[in-house]
């Protein structure tokens, strides 16, 4: 009996902990995108979090543009952005105080570190 309060208590203390995490990533978050030859293209994100449905904007020189098809589980995330009639597919993981994401875009994939602004 014990051990099955204990094991129920640790798998919601688990389940909060995740879901903590996923209320953070909500919000703005910026870095700089370094090109394979070197070019750099500042970013802004605002993250929207409705579940496990990832939503928002993305800031780039080309102007704002909307996060698609974006699906989160635990600390990781997928979405896509559409440049013209590019897709661009991201993917990434949630660090707290720090986003990792990689973009891959014409047959470069990047990595980028975003940090709340």
């Amino acid at each position: 009996m014990k051990t099955k309060i204990l094991a129920t208590t640790l798998l919601t203390c688990c389940f909060l902990a995740c879901f903590a995490a996923i209320v953070d990533f909500s919000g703005k978050w910026s870095g700089i995108l370094t090109m394979e030859n070197g070019d750099q293209y500042p970013l802004t994100y605002n993250f929207k979090i409705e579940g496990d449905k990832l939503t928002g904007t993305v800031l780039t020189p080309k102007g704002e543009l909307p996060v698609d098809d974006g699906k989160i589980t635990g600390d990781k995330f997928t979405f896509t952005v559409t440049l013209g009639d590019m897709e661009i597919p991201h993917s990434g993981k949630f660090y707290g105080d720090s986003i990792g994401v990689d973009i891959a875009a014409n047959g470069a994939k990047v990595h980028t570190k975003l940090l709340r602004k």
